[in-house]
């Protein structure tokens, strides 16, 4: 099941996300990527902790929320 959502992740950080950079400009206002946060979120969690902490982490993702360095919290 994870692979299944990390695949198109890695097409999308491949494909899409180059284009997008490409015609709307900017980049992601946090480090790592939301997509490379996504992929580690569910190798580290599993796909419903995974899913859930990269839900929160695009929630965050908007003009009034924060940047920087938010790397995906380790395995207790």
């Amino acid at each position: 099941m994870k692979k299944a959502l990390i695949v198109p992740l890695s097409i999308y950080r491949r494909l899409l996300s180059r284009l997008i950079v490409l015609l709307m400009g900017g980049g992601c206002r946090f480090q790592p990527t939301c997509s490379e946060y996504a992929k580690d979120s569910l190798e580290k969690h599993g796909v419903v902790r995974g899913t859930l902490l990269t839900a929160a982490r695009l929630l965050r993702c908007h003009p009034w929320g924060g940047s920087g360095y938010d790397p995906v919290p380790e395995r207790k």
